[in-house]
């Protein structure tokens, strides 16, 4: 179970069934003063006290349109992740995902352009295992060196990169439906 920390302004906004039911029926959707008091059942004026005390505790979330004169809510940040806070864990998996993607790329990046290397007079005899010759002219031979380190460390970041994206899509599928 993932721990949730309240300050005073939220656990007081809580403390009400309605308002926690209002927070249930804002669960994914855009209302309106009007919408949310059908589905609630309560008056305009009780209905806006309430909500009055979920914006100011963060949980929601009101848009005003300039020259409209329709109030819609929304859950914020802050009210989702009181209903679902799995969501949290999935939002961490998409990015430490793409962080793996990234440095995989950028490894791989350095494998193909390899390091530079003017070898010493011992190695321009030897054989240039794990490397091209890039030019010689002059005495002067520079071989480009490609670690396979890179490579390997690549490999493993793209592999992680999979591993993370399958269990982060899965978790996303598992939490497609909210469970209120």
């Amino acid at each position: 179970m993932t721990k949730i920390t309240l300050d005073r302004e939220t656990f007081k906004a809580l403390a009400s069934d309605t308002r926690l039911d209002i927070l249930k029926t804002l669960d994914g959707k855009h209302l309106g003063l009007n919408e949310i008091a059908k589905v609630s059942n309560l008056n305009k004026a009780t209905l806006h006290e309430h909500l009055t005390k979920l914006h100011e505790a963060g949980l929601i979330k009101k848009t005003e349109r300039d020259g409209h004169k329709w109030v819609y809510y929304k859950l914020t940040w802050k009210g989702e992740s009181l209903l679902h806070p799995e969501n949290a864990k999935i939002v961490v998996l998409f990015t430490t995902t793409f962080i793996a993607l990234w440095l995989g790329i950028i490894q791989l990046i350095w494998y193909i352009k390899g390091t530079v290397v003017e070898p010493a007079s011992e190695f321009k005899a030897s054989n240039t295992s794990g490397g091209f010759l890039l030019s010689k002219s002059l005495d002067v031979i520079q071989i480009v060196y490609q670690n396979p380190r890179y490579l390997y460390l690549a490999v493993g970041c793209f592999v992680l990169f999979t591993v993370f994206l399958c269990i982060a899509l899965w978790r996303l599928w598992e939490n497609r439906i909210p469970k209120l």
